[in-house]
């Protein structure tokens, strides 16, 4: 009876501590964030070419479209042919890769003229996408 009456007194409630729950959730938060590769995405629709000796390309980080009407599109913008090597560079880290997705219906000089300007700029890394499939 004595205890009710001085707990009930001092006004002191009893409440669980979330402080340690939230540094856990914001650490794990912030390892997710870090280990998550981004690839930048070209922004367009593309019917890719079939082909049966297509293979996945885990290194990518970038994204070049070529679309059927010859416009070439980098992280959602069209980008001009001349300018697309420092654009896709600057995207660009370390020993990441550039996917280029070209159009069926698109011509294969520009396609060789974006892998040039690529390649100019000081990416290396360059493949051009397909669908897995008999052609």
């Amino acid at each position: 009876m004595r205890r009710r009456r001085l707990s009930a007194e001092s006004g002191e409630a009893h409440e669980v501590n979330l402080t340690p729950m939230l540094d856990v959730v914001f650490i794990m938060l912030i390892f997710f964030i870090v280990t998550t590769s981004f690839i930048k995405e070209s922004g367009v629709e593309i019917e890719r070419p079939q082909s049966s000796a297509a293979s996945p390309r885990p290194d990518a980080q970038v994204m070049v479209a070529i679309t059927a009407e010859d416009a070439v599109w980098v992280d959602g913008q069209p980008v001009d042919v001349h300018r697309v090597g420092g654009e896709v560079a600057d995207l660009v880290s370390g020993e990441g890769g550039v996917v280029i997705q070209a159009d069926r219906a698109s011509t294969t000089g520009l396609l060789i003229e974006v892998m040039d300007r690529i390649r100019e700029a000081g990416v290396d890394n360059v493949a051009v996408a397909a669908r897995r499939g008999s052609p």
